[in-house]
């Protein structure tokens, strides 16, 4: 079963129609990028696979594993879309710690296992809205990851992130693929939709077709 299907999903959002029927499935284990212009759609797109917005009409389906009884969102599933809050006076630690108190299936020891990957000092004291914005982008993945999420849901995650940064990140979820997390992302650079995935979809007339 796909991770996650689309079937005939239309959505309207801020007044002007995004998809007319549009289909889509993600596979278990694969790497899919969705492109488009400015505008596309694509950040809300993301938001109707996490569950976090309905469509107006079609189905959305989480495979079964990732939807316990009674929840809207699926669980492991680690989301970036658009540009995350931060509590600004706080240390990228210290924002992490609320986001993982939230679930409380991580601790500390986690948290700060996962900072060091990103290339940022779980010990750096330093208030986020102190951070610039590649420092900013870096948080944004470890929250993602922290939780050890089996399906990832991108929305450019490389940007403001320096060649050296990016090829880390790149080598991170290549390694989580091989692992068996299925990824999807959005990117605006062709090198890095070359070099990451298999699968390629865009936005094209209010569908989501093969590109």
């Amino acid at each position: 079963m796909p991770v996650i299907t689309l079937d005939a999903v239309s959505k309207a959002y801020r007044g002007r129609t995004l998809y007319r029927s549009a289909n889509l499935q993600i596979e278990e284990g694969s790497i899919t990028a969705i492109t488009g212009p400015n505008g596309a759609g694509k950040s809300v797109l993301f938001r109707i696979m996490c569950g976090f917005l309905a469509p107006d009409s079609g189905i959305v389906t989480i495979d079964p594993r990732f939807m316990s009884h009674g929840r809207t969102f699926p669980e492991k599933f680690g989301v970036i879309i658009d540009r995350p809050g931060y509590l600004a006076g706080k240390s990228g630690l210290n924002n992490l710690r609320e986001l993982a108190a939230i679930r409380g299936v991580i601790g500390d020891e986690h948290i700060r296992q996962t900072m060091p990957l990103l290339g940022l000092d779980p010990d750096l004291r330093q208030p986020v809205r102190y951070y610039s914005l590649g420092m900013k982008q870096k948080l944004a993945i470890a929250q993602a990851l922290m939780e050890d999420p089996r399906v990832l849901i991108l929305d450019e995650p490389f940007n403001a992130l320096d060649a050296d940064s990016v090829s880390n990140v790149k080598r991170i979820l290549k390694e989580l693929n091989s692992q068996g997390v299925t990824i999807v992302f959005t990117s605006h650079d062709s090198a890095d939709i070359d070099d990451m995935a298999a699968q390629r979809l865009v936005i094209r007339d209010e569908c989501v077709v093969a590109a």
